[in-house]
């Protein structure tokens, strides 16, 4: 069944009567050829480019919830490519040009908006940082313009320019940004794979791996064993308990970071808008809410809920920035939770057993990086050998020292990041 605009007002007439279910409910087979633990944006993207780009169909996808219950409903929907060092950089390119055709490949709306990304920078030392990224970005073939002042001024108005302790110098503005509905971009993967005969079985919990003489032969699960050539972990902040299962420890921490949302009001404000002096971002969303948030909760933790602490940090940081923020009522807040790397940067890599692949590591990036995630870790599952775009996420970089991305500068280090 595809949609189309006659779609939609044919069945407006008719009372909404013939929609069909959007994706199958299929018991679990005893054998598939790939199983994917995980139902999340990466998990089913890499199901759909599994069927699309390489004809592999004999596919499950295993949800212990249901499909889009962990951080790709969790997030504030933030869709850039405006990273700096190689590695990192030619990844979220290659993701952007794949969110620009990401509604017609998959026939479904996933409110992908290109409204634009605005990171501000408060110091002379801020805007030589922003105009080395801008240059970084424009040579990776990406968008970037550096603006003043009285250039941020035409586009945010309502900021606190003349802040004692913040002044706006300006900001580095990302045109092709923007944001994404962060539901539709499941619902559009999972219906993309279904369509393409891959099982998508939920309320299905992994509850072991099992392997044979140094490589994989199914898993264990809630709902019975399933044999299988290949397993991809693709888990987020559950990468470490699930790779426990194969007697791997990742060099992954699992941290709580928070989302918040207003009150709907009417538009005020058209792009998204990053703080440069505080972990700090923020946007509209259809609905008219501002979504916003900030740092990580600076301990491990697999709770979907977050603490006041770091609430109180995120709402003074919006109130620094944009004081007129507090005349809007907070309306919900919610978690996810972060696989955090040493680096900051994403594994995606075959694992030392035959047949066991790992997709994890995504620390703030998660969803911007649905598609070439789901893209790169499809072409190592089917043809055993890394796309170019991810060919430096590799997982024993932390074991060797050697070709560490330590995108933000900061270190390699979890605590860092």
């Amino acid at each position: 069944m595809r949609y189309s605009a006659w779609r939609v007002f044919r069945e407006g007439l008719r009372g909404q009567s013939g929609w069909a279910p959007v994706w199958r409910d299929p018991e679990p087979k005893k054998e598939y050829d790939i199983v994917i633990i995980g139902g999340g944006g990466h998990g089913l993207s890499t199901a759909f480019y599994l069927a699309k780009e390489h004809g592999l169909t004999n596919v499950a996808v295993l949800e212990k919830g249901y499909l889009g219950g962990g951080n790709v409903g969790r997030n504030t929907t933030i869709v850039r490519a405006n990273y700096f060092l190689p590695g990192n950089s030619e990844f979220y390119s290659h993701s952007l040009k794949l969110w620009e055709g990401l509604e017609a490949d998959l026939n479904y709306n996933v409110m992908h908006s290109q409204r634009g990304i605005i990171n501000l920078f408060h110091s002379d030392g801020q805007r030589d940082a922003a105009a080395r990224r801008g240059n970084a970005m424009i040579n990776q073939g990406d968008d970037a313009i550096l603006l003043d002042r009285e250039g941020v001024r035409q586009y945010l108005p309502f900021l606190d320019f003349e802040n004692i302790r913040f002044p706006v110098y300006g900001g580095l503005f990302h045109k092709r940004g923007g944001t994404a509905r962060h539901d539709a971009v499941a619902w559009g993967y999972a219906r993309g794979a279904d369509q393409r005969g891959v099982d998508l079985i939920q309320q299905c919990e992994v509850t072991g791996i099992d392997i044979e003489n140094g490589k994989v032969t199914g898993v264990q699960t809630t709902r019975g064993p399933i044999r299988a050539k290949k397993v991809g972990i693709v888990v987020a902040g559950r990468s470490s308990q699930v790779a426990a299962m194969a007697g791997m420890r990742l060099p992954i921490e699992s941290h709580v970071l928070q989302a918040f949302v207003t009150e709907g009001l009417k538009p005020c404000l058209d792009h998204v808008v990053t703080f440069g002096m505080g972990h700090f971002y923020i946007s509209q969303s259809d609905k008219g809410g501002l979504v916003f948030g900030g740092d990580i909760d600076f301990y491990p933790s697999y709770a979907q809920r977050g603490n006041l602490y770091t609430a109180e940090h995120v709402v003074e940081a919006a109130m620094t920035l944009m004081p007129m923020i507090g005349n809007a009522k907070m309306l919900r807040s919610w978690g996810g939770i972060m696989d955090m790397s040493p680096d900051g940067s994403p594994i995606i890599d075959k694992t030392h057993i035959d047949g066991l692949y790992l997709d994890c590591g995504w620390c703030y990036g998660g969803f911007k990086a649905v598609p070439a995630s789901g893209f790169a870790f499809a072409h190592l599952i089917a043809q055993d050998r890394p796309h170019d775009t991810a060919k430096r996420f590799r997982l024993d970089r932390f074991r060797t020292g050697t070709g560490l991305m330590d995108e933000e500068g900061t270190g390699s280090q979890h605590n860092l990041h």
